[in-house]
């Protein structure tokens, strides 16, 4: 075979990114995949687009006109910059089908917004098919759908016929780097699998054992072997280093592994900060312009309800003033971003404001409800008034729910990662409510298990995602009869 090394090479050292949880890749700030490939990747979406089109207008017998050249045009190029993003050019059929489709059809929403709003400030809609343009929306999903298939089975033909293949070795035999090979050989559009170097003492029943960590530079030039990936720590041995300089004389790609607690990350990531790549391994998802996108969702949708109900706020402040005495609105203390404390509004539901060191959480049957408030609490109306929580910036529409102080502190003694739940503005409604812990939680245990969904949303958080728990939180609160 012929030998990789010569007076110029293209030795790598970076992070490689491995799997989370729910089976996604950590966002990439680089790839050594083959350029061909990388283009095949980020054209999959874009040329879907632009398929879709023609066919639509060839169902219609719609000639093609400059001004469908012309949106071809822009929806290739939006298509390239949104959908050929990494979140959404991965063309494993391994990745977890629930975050690929919210993805690729959020991506979708936003390039056809941008094309009608083109359209509109244009004034050229007439000049387009209707029929032409709703079908090209509704059909091109299912488009996106056969070409990443079509191009993952043509992927894994080019590794086969070695036109694009990579050959990895891996360093190292724990069960991190037995896990990693598993997935490789799993996913032939990866390249190919040779086998491990062993580093100290070892299972002598693993298989593929190819030698020791002293023979990998003599194994990779003989072998032209692509990949190396390192599943120790850098400093863990001290022949490592060594090893690292003899490859210098290769064009061997080399990537470190890291092993990461399971299920205890929050929003991993590999950015960069002074030039220096680091993994983020416990970060708000809100970070950069997806926060900016969060924010506009929240505005958006709290701005058209406060001007549709605003007669239904009315309407109850009246009613809980003839009710019982006490104030309307309920002001309480509880913990948001960051641990601050923020203040809370609700309707008032009960005979006491209780806002202390030790705050009593509503029961089943509980004497303090009001009439009018038990109704209130049922229907979740008494949250109404933390819209204004959400304009002002201290809440959001989706999110941990928020707890009172006097529970926060008992609880962040008996729970670990309860305070993470703090690193994004609490919730009006969150996942945890919608599967099955809205209101009270009468045990530590209880509580144990909402954080455990709190935790989740932070680790799955997607715009996508908030939708959908807005959705599902409107049709709880209609059907639901278990609230007190």
């Amino acid at each position: 075979m012929q030998h990789k090394f010569g007076s110029e090479y293209d030795s790598s050292l970076t992070l490689a990114a491995p799997h989370n949880s729910f089976g996604r890749m950590l966002p990439r700030v680089g790839t050594s995949e083959h350029p061909l490939v990388a283009l095949l990747r980020h054209c999959v979406f874009p040329v879907s687009v632009v398929v879709g089109l023609l066919l639509s207008m060839l169902f219609f017998a719609q000639p093609f006109t400059r001004h469908y050249l012309l949106v071809a045009v822009l929806a290739f190029a939006l298509s390239w910059r949104v959908l050929g993003a990494a979140e959404c050019n991965e063309l494993r059929p391994s990745s977890q089908i629930e975050f690929f489709i919210p993805r690729v059809l959020l991506g979708w929403l936003k390039v056809m917004g941008v094309l009608l709003f083109v359209g509109f400030m244009a004034k050229a809609s007439e000049s387009y098919s209707r029929a032409v343009i709703l079908t090209w929306f509704a059909s091109t999903p299912l488009l996106f759908i056969a070409a990443r298939t079509l191009a993952y089975r043509l992927l894994c033909r080019w590794n086969r016929d070695g036109r694009f293949a990579r050959t990895h070795v891996i360093v190292g035999t724990n069960r991190m780097a037995r896990e990693f090979a598993s997935r490789l050989e799993q996913d032939p559009s990866l390249g190919t699998f040779i086998g491990f170097f062993v580093v100290g003492e070892h299972d002598k029943t693993q298989a593929n054992l190819l030698g020791s960590l002293e023979d990998l530079p003599h194994y990779v030039r003989r072998n032209a072997i692509d990949t190396i990936h390192v599943a120790i720590p850098f400093d863990s041995h001290p022949l490592l280093t060594k090893v690292l300089r003899e490859l210098h004389d290769t064009t061997v790609s080399i990537y470190f592994l890291l092993d990461l607690p399971r299920d205890e990350h929050i929003q991993p990531r590999i950015v960069e900060i002074a030039d220096t790549p680091v993994l983020a391994y416990c970060e708000t998802p809100y970070c950069g312009l997806p926060g900016v996108a969060k924010r506009i969702i929240d505005l958006s949708i709290t701005g058209v309800a406060l001007l549709l109900l605003w007669p239904v706020l009315l309407v109850i402040a009246i009613l809980i003033r003839l009710d019982s005495p006490g104030p309307v609105i309920f002001k309480q203390r509880r913990y948001g971003l960051n641990g601050e404390e923020i203040a809370v509004y609700k309707f008032r539901t009960m005979t006491v404001c209780e806002d202390g060191d030790k705050v009593a959480q509503a029961h089943r049957g509980d004497a303090r409800i009001t009439r009018l408030g038990a109704f209130l609490r049922r229907t979740s109306l008494d949250e109404l008034p933390q819209l204004f929580c959400v304009l002002e910036g201290s809440m959001s529409l989706v999110g941990p729910r928020p707890h009172a102080v006097a529970h926060n502190e008992q609880y962040r003694r008996l729970i670990d990662g309860y305070m993470l739940r703090h690193k994004v503005q609490p919730g009006m409604t969150g996942w945890a409510q919608i599967n099955g812990f809205r209101g009270a939680t009468d045990t530590p245990d209880q509580m144990r298990q909402r954080v455990a969904y709190d935790l989740d949303y932070l680790r799955r958080w997607s715009p996508w995602i908030d939708l959908k728990i807005l959705w599902r939180t409107a049709w709880l609160v209609i059907r639901d009869r278990n609230a007190y």
